[in-house]
Parts: C-alpha cells; sequence; structure tokens
C-alpha cells in the first residue's frame, strides 16, 4: 500500500510514454504458456533504483517467494518457474522499453506488473497491445482504470482511492455519542493521497460532522509545522491525512511538538508500514494511530503462513516487519497457481478469460474485478497497539478491538 509522493512530480510523463507504448505491433502474446516445455518465464519491470526503488525491492521479494515456493511443489503444470525482472529506473518511459524488449526479445511467456500507477498505465497498455495478461500489485490510481484495459487486474481488495471508506465506516458504526463531532483534513497534493481524504470527508460531513479545518499541500513542501498548527487550532475530534509517506512521518513528528493528540486519527500511507513508520516517529508515538492494509501477520487466507514461513527463512525479522507490498506481490502468483489449478492451462487468453469469471482465493482474501480491472472488495482498518500494526475492522478480518480515543503521544 506505501505509494511514494514524488510520483506526482513525474505523472506528466505518462502521456508521452503510453504514446509510445501505441507504437507497437499488435501480437496473440505467448498464446501456449501451459503446454510448452522447459521454463516458464515470467518477465516484470521493477523499479530497484530511483524513487521508488525501497517498494519496488518489496516487489521484487513478492514475486521471488512465489516463485521459490510454487517450483518447491514442481512448478507449474510441470514447468518450473523463472522470473525475470528488469529495472524501470522508477521511469515510465524505460518501463515501456522494458516490457516491449521481454516480450519481443527475451518471448516471456507471461508477465506481471510494476510499482506504481505511474509506471503502470504505460505498462499495462504495452502488453495489452501484445496479448498479453497483466496482473499487478501496486497501480489502483484512478487513471489507471480509466484506461478500460480488459487484460489489467489490480491484485488489491480495492482501488486506491478507497482504501480510507473503511475507516469512515468504522467511524460512522460507532454509537452517535462516542462519534466525533469535528474533523480536519491535512492532504497532500497528489493524485492518490488527496482523494483518499476526500472520500472520507464526503461521507463525514453527509453524516453531519463537521469540517473545521481543511489543508492541501504540495509535494514539495519541507516542513508540516504551520498546517498541523493549524489542525492543533482547530481543535478536530479527527484528524484525517491524505498522505503518502514523509510527509505522514511529518504530520506526527509536527503533532508531538505541538502537543496535540486528536481522539481519532487516519493517514492514508506512512502509518501502515510496520517497519519505518515506528523507525520515523518513534515506537511510543504510534500507538491509536489507524491506516488500511489488505494483509497482516497471523492472516489466515490462503496461502498466507506459507509466505511467511518463506519471508522470514529468506530475509529473517520478524512477521511484524513484512511489507505487505510484498504480500501483494506473491498473491499475483497464487492467481495464476488457481487459474492453472482450475483450468490446466496459462496461456494469456485462458488467464484473462478466467480472472472475469468468479472469485479468487489468495493471502489478501477472495479477489474479483470489474471489467476495467478495479477490484470489488474492501481494505481492512489497521490500528497501532502495543507497537504493532493489528487489524481492527471489519469484524470478520478484526483481530482485536479498535482503541479510542487515540492515547496520547508517547503512551
Amino acid at each position: 500500500m506505501k505509494r511514494n509522493a514524488r510520483r506526482r512530480n513525474a505523472l506528466t510523463a505518462v502521456a508521452a510514454a503510453c504514446a509510445l507504448a501505441a507504437t507497437g505491433c499488435a501480437t496473440s502474446g505467448s498464446d501456449d504458456a501451459g503446454s510448452a516445455h522447459g521454463p516458464l518465464v515470467i518477465g516484470a519491470s521493477v523499479s530497484l533504483t530511483g524513487d521508488f526503488a525501497d517498494s519496488g525491492q518489496a516487489v521484487q521479494r513478492g514475486y521471488q517467494l512465489w516463485a521459490d515456493s510454487v517450483n518447491a511443489k514442481g512448478g507449474l503444470l510441470g514447468r518450473k518457474v523463472q522470473i525475470k525482472i528488469v529495472d524501470d529506473l522508477s521511469s515510465p518511459t524505460q518501463v515501456i522499453t522494458n516490457y516491449q524488449n521481454l516480450i519481443n526479445q527475451d518471448h516471456v511467456d507471461l508477465v506481471f506488473g510494476p510499482f506504481s500507477s505511474l509506471l503502470t498505465i504505460p505498462a499495462a497498455q504495452v502488453a495489452k497491445r501484445y496479448g498479453y495478461a497483466f496482473l499487478e500489485p501496486a497501480g489502483g490510481g484512478p487513471k489507471v482504470f480509466e484506461q478500460h484495459l480488459n487484460n489489467l487486474f489490480f491484485v488489491q481488495p480495492a482501488p486506491s482511492t478507497r482504501s480510507g471508506d473503511v475507516f469512515a465506516n468504522w467511524i460512522l458504526s460507532l454509537p452517535a455519542d462516542k462519534r466525533p463531532k469535528t474533523a480536519a483534513y491535512a492532504e497532500l497534493d497528489d493524485p492518490f493521497a488527496a482523494p483518499v481524504a476526500e472520500s472520507v470527508r464526503a461521507k463525514f460531513e453527509a453524516a453531519g460532522i463537521k469540517t473545521v479545518y481543511k489543508q492541501v499541500y504540495p509535494a514539495e513542501t519541507q516542513d508540516l509545522s504551520p498546517v498541523m498548527s493549524g489542525v492543533a487550532a482547530a481543535h478536530p475530534d479527527v484528524l484525517v491525512g491524505g498522505t503518502q509517506t514523509q510527509d505522514a512521518y511529518q504530520q506526527v513528528k509536527a503533532l508531538v511538538q505541538l502537543h496535540f493528540n486528536p481522539k481519532f486519527m487516519f493517514q492514508s500511507n506512512g502509518a501502515n508500514s510496520p517497519q519505518q513508520f515506528p523507525d520515523k516517529v518513534g515506537a511510543g508515538n504510534t500507538t491509536g494511530v489507524m491506516s488500511s492494509g489488505d494483509w497482516y501477520p497471523g492472516s489466515t487466507a490462503p496461502g498466507s503462513a506459507g509466505f511467511t514461513a518463506a519471508y522470514l527463512k529468506k530475509y529473517g525479522g520478524t512477521p511484524q516487519k513484512i511489507d505487505n507490498t510484498s504480500a501483494e506481490a506473491y498473491a499475483c502468483g497464487q492467481l495464476l497457481e488457481e487459474v492453472a489449478k482450475k483450468t490446466g492451462k496459462l496461456d494469456n487468453v485462458t488467464i484473462t478469460q478466467s480472472l472475469h469469471s468468479g472469485s479468487w482465493p489468495t493471502l489478501l482474501g477472495n479477489m474479483a474485478w470489474k471489467a476495467d480491472g478495479s477490484p470489488t472488495g474492501q481494505f481492512s482498518l489497521v490500528q497501532w497497539q502495543g507497537g504493532k500494526l493489528v487489524p481492527v475492522y471489519p469484524a470478520g478480518v478484526a483481530r482485536v478491538a479498535p482503541v479510542y480515543p487515540k492515547p496520547n503521544w508517547g503512551g
């Protein structure tokens, strides 16, 4: 779920990148992947360097862990899986070149997606032009689905801009005397972060929760103290942060310095990082902060236990430190396993047609998609409790009850 705020500065490159993608010549893709001999080669362009490198490397780990897992069971349809990763430098033009080379020069059987909507938009068009199914774990912005590509499947529970809805739904499920009466919104000027907060604001205002402060700040903002001072002066019951990563950390640090502690606090990104958030804001300043997520340690969803064990064996650490971006990438592979199991084939046409029908189990839960590739589920509400990020809502996934009002900073 973590998304780098610097994507915003490169969005103008997408139009040119998409035009370049359109210059390719359409082919039928590798339409006999399920019956060929030799390894099943899956190509992916991933950001190993550049702005998205941290999250890109998490994607790479997820893809490779799944390949290791399926190969330990004999591969897919009798073929060992080989993941071919190429670095796109976090560039929308390089990502086009990479997928064109993977398909036309390397003749990969299948492809997986990159990290971020910025790169997914042009990459998906290349895949569509050459007849490839496009399972992608980290491109859920509105413009991805506005392309109306039937070969695209966003492997998360819901579009990214709907990730705050679960927080709004929980707040509105509280008894009237427990709900917040006033709200503030601090939003990064970003096509992924701000819409999350705006969706929450629409629900809150419709329910009578009064907006007492709203500020949209540019991505170049180095000091959020003035914005957070405005929040503190308005003294809202609930603060909704339309954040990415660095600005999320800045919001918390500024609030701690101002000694202002809202009764409820939600951040769209940043707070859902099990490793970076406590390191950046201080472990004592995480308690009670909420965000949204799709995978969590201890999940009983299909394949979750195996994923966790494989991750810890290969990379070490603890389950709480596993980046859910790796789980999202791993789920792309799970879907291929399910298609192969159900159909006995694994060509691009079969994958695309199959995934548009029914519901498919993954470690993120059961997945299903609309015609434009947008998933039809919802995220989980997660909260920092006892130094851990745990799911608290809805009831079907909650491990513990939500804690509110939010404890004081340092508590």
